[in-house]
């Protein structure tokens, strides 16, 4: 079978025609009526199907639905909510094939990674069913006689969820999966440029959703360009805004949301950095670094941009790299032979371009020559070369998060504290690692005065993440946390409660008074 008539029938699997609608209410979908947009692929440049966008009457349409569905879901117990996103795990395992190859085939990376994105899905909804039963308050000893106290959680109501082309599918699920047990109700505004698997994602709920008398609203779907993001995050029926995407994106949810004193959750930019110590072991340092740096192409937020070598070996790393890099291979992210599939689009490309030419500007030094591929295979003119620049750490490019395989790397001559300095010197803060076998100088890296960013890692690499744990950095990144651990809480309101069961009302603090 042709790539074509596959993609042709994994379509046809979820309801997807050559024209399709942008909104749905979970079990309704709404004859929208804004701008038609299509699915390009960045693999061969073919238009996939194409989507008529919501308008704002037709996000209204849909939010009004998930207000009324709320007062219905958040009465039904967490358990039985576990139990139904436990369902959706299995429809989404029986569908993992076929999801993981849209997600490749719309997005651009490879399949391995496509299945491993859907796999994430299946994952969060395992977690989620545990945490069913585990929505777990405090209880504590009242300074008064004949009282008790304790704290509960509460569901918030509507969770508003905008998400980035590079994972269409997995942070869509990392958020509904928690907040659907916690008793909220999702509404999700996915990239435009990854449309087809936010409506093949909402096939599959809906399927799930109706064979257990979901209320109609508890998932909506709005396919909109940004002013339909503007319209979320201004909302006040909206109580969290989770949004994953750039910086500046964010610091203009994060605004809207706080002028209403709104809640959100924000997974922004990364710069990441790998710290390769002298005792790194190089068996780990190369597979590491270089699917840190290449992998989804660069278009990870966790993506290693910067690699801070100990002098010592820094030639003997360098040389590693080059070779690695030499052994790449670039083309169609489906053929399973391939590391590297393309960029998301033409933009990309041309940001691609502009970062290298700025890093020359600055006096940067190219190790391995980046580029555009030209010629058979390579139609879509979004597949460029991964790149080495040996940089320095205060060049305003290198500050700068560039969705593109580039990895700047650079020395440092001291001891683990100068690496670590280099490490924190950008504005964003999301995943860190070291390879080191030295204790003093892992501990020293994951201490206080160590690494400043939500994930730091030790002998392994920046790039992934797993469901146990929260997902999430500091500074420029928004300091928002997804997924495992604790990151329920985000989801739910609490509730401090004290009950007297005595016969009298003794106040707080020994104040008297009598009447």
């Amino acid at each position: 079978m042709s790539l074509q008539a596959e993609i042709k029938d994994i379509l046809g699997q979820f309801g997807i025609q050559e024209n399709n609608n942008g909104a749905s209410t979970g079990t309704q979908w709404i004859q929208t009526s804004g701008a038609r947009i299509a699915s390009v692929s960045p693999v061969d440049a073919q238009v996939i199907a194409n989507v008529t966008m919501a308008t704002e009457a037709e996000y209204h349409q849909v939010i009004e639905k998930a207000q009324a569905a709320f007062v219905e879901w958040r009465k039904i117990p967490a358990p039985k909510r576990g139990e139904i996103v436990r369902q959706l795990a299995e429809r989404i395992r029986f569908y993992k094939e076929p999801l993981g190859k849209l997600v490749s085939y719309e997005m651009g990376k490879s399949l391995q990674e496509g299945l491993g994105e859907v796999q994430e899905m299946i994952d969060i909804c395992d977690f989620a069913v545990g945490l069913s039963r585990q929505l777990y308050g405090l209880t504590m000893h009242s300074e008064r006689p004949g009282h008790r106290m304790y704290e509960q959680y509460h569901p918030l109501g509507i969770v508003g969820i905008i998400s980035a082309f590079n994972f269409p599918v997995a942070v869509w699920n990392w958020n509904t999966a928690l907040a659907w047990v916690c008793g909220d109700v999702c509404v999700w505004k996915p990239s435009e440029k990854t449309p087809l698997t936010a409506i093949a994602c909402q096939r599959i709920t809906e399927e799930v959703f109706a064979a257990n008398g979901v209320p109609e609203g508890v998932s909506g779907l709005v396919i909109g360009d940004g002013e339909i993001g503007k319209l979320m995050a201004n909302d006040t029926r909206v109580p969290l805004i989770s949004a994953t995407g750039s910086t500046r994106m964010g610091k203009s949810v994060g605004a809207a949301v706080g002028q209403r004193l709104g809640r959100s959750l924000l997974e922004l930019g990364g710069n990441n950095a790998i710290i390769i110590a002298p005792s790194a072991d190089l068996k780990m340092v190369v597979p590491g670094a270089v699917f840190g740096a290449v992998g989804t192409a660069g278009q990870r937020c966790t993506s290693t941009r910067r690699l801070i070598i100990h002098a010592s070996i820094y030639d003997k790393v360098t040389e590693a790299l080059t070779s690695a890099y030499k052994q790449l291979s670039i083309g169609n992210p489906l053929d399973q032979n391939n590391h590297v599939g393309p960029l998301i689009d033409q933009d990309a490309v041309n940001n691609y371009l502009n970062a290298i030419e700025a890093a020359k500007k600055e006096g940067a030094k190219v190790l391995v020559e980046g580029g555009v591929l030209s010629g058979p295979g390579y139609e879509s003119g979004c597949y460029v070369k991964p790149c080495i620049i040996e940089a320095e750490n205060h060049f305003a490019i290198v500050q700068h998060e560039t969705f593109a395989p580039i990895l700047y790397i650079m020395k440092y001559t001291g001891d683990v504290h100068e690496a670590i300095a280099i490490q924190n010197g950008v504005p964003q803060g999301l995943s860190s690692a070291i390879m080191t076998n030295e204790l003093k100088e892992s501990e020293a890296f994951l201490s206080a005065a160590g690494s400043d960013c939500g994930i730091a890692n030790v002998n392994i690499g920046t790039s992934g993440a797993e469901i146990g744990g929260a997902f999430g950095g500091e500074k420029e990144t928004g300091g928002g946390r997804e997924s495992g651990s604790d990151a329920w809480k985000v989801y739910m309101r609490r509730q401090t409660n004290t009950i007297n069961y005595s016969d009298s009302l003794p106040l707080a603090q020994g104040i008297k008074f009598d009447l």
